[in-house]
């Protein structure tokens, strides 16, 4: 499996007046780790998007387990993967860790989405070649 690790450190405007992360950080995390994984893949959302006549991957569905607070000044590790294919839809795995420490484990199901004749979403079959590139490769 394809995992992509990603540094993190926490920010004190990232934390809630209890000095903890609030909660809908981990949310943007994710999307930052998203990103990152597909650029390590070598396949940038940039170009990767346009190249397919694609609008985006939206989020439709969130799973997040808080397993312990992270605070200011700490040092994370975000470590992404892709769980699940589907036919028009993945689902992203990130566990951020704190030393070796799981705090934070989501499950992030993404559809593949192209606007359709009618100008509204519709989600498309994955192209094969991008699942592909992601099960061929085994590291970071």
């Amino acid at each position: 499996m394809f995992e992509h690790h990603r540094r993190i450190v926490v920010e004190w405007g990232e934390c809630d007046p209890a000095g903890i992360v609030f909660f809908p950080n981990y949310l943007k995390w994710f999307d930052d780790c998203a990103t990152a994984l597909f650029a390590a893949a070598g396949l940038p959302l940039q170009t990767l998007f346009p190249a397919h006549g694609v609008v985006g991957i939206p989020v439709v569905e969130v799973r997040v387990t808080y397993k312990a607070s992270a605070t200011f000044g700490d040092e994370l590790m975000a470590k992404t993967s892709i769980a699940e294919w589907r036919r028009s839809s993945f689902v992203m795995q990130h566990r951020i860790y704190k030393k070796d420490v799981l705090q934070v484990e989501g499950l992030v199901t993404r559809v593949w989405v192209g606007a359709g004749e009618d100008g509204k979403l519709k989600s498309r079959p994955l192209p094969r070649e991008i699942v592909e590139r992601f099960t061929a490769n085994r590291a970071s």
